[in-house]
């Protein structure tokens, strides 16, 4: 149910994605496979749709090792970590990235909104306390 939430809160359009939950060594394989990095990730997103008119379609896998011991390394509850790594991969389905940094602050803004729409805090509030902190 919480699942369905989140990708809900996320989803601008209709949508059909498949969300899968795989150990270490399945997250390192498809990892190194399609992106060419030979550790296991927190999320992987495979969008399929070419262009906008192209329904929303895609796999998201989430390696549940690495979730949670990010969430234990950050010291947030694993739950807030899965709502935040779904929404993120929900929305790089529907074509959002942040490979630069205006689509990075559109991705973020984005996140913490939806997140904050479903209870949940800001996941990028230490990144930007620290930010803050370095321009003072």
């Amino acid at each position: 149910t919480a699942v369905r939430r989140w990708v809900q809160a996320a989803l601008l359009a209709d949508a059909e994605l498949t969300l899968r939950f795989v150990d270490a060594d399945e997250g390192q394989t498809l990892n190194r496979g399609y992106r060419g990095k030979d550790y296991a990730t927190n999320v992987l997103t495979f969008a399929y749709a070419q262009d906008e008119s192209d329904p929303v379609t895609g796999d998201i896998v989430l390696c549940c090792p690495v979730v949670e011991r990010e969430a234990n390394e950050q010291g947030i509850s694993l739950e807030a970590h899965y709502a935040h790594l779904i929404v993120h991969g929900v929305l790089h389905a529907q074509g959002y990235d942040h490979e630069e940094d205006d689509e990075a602050q559109e991705m973020e803004s984005l996140e913490t909104e939806i997140l904050a729409g479903l209870g949940y805090a800001d996941p990028y509030a230490s990144e930007k306390s620290a930010a803050k902190a370095r321009r003072t």
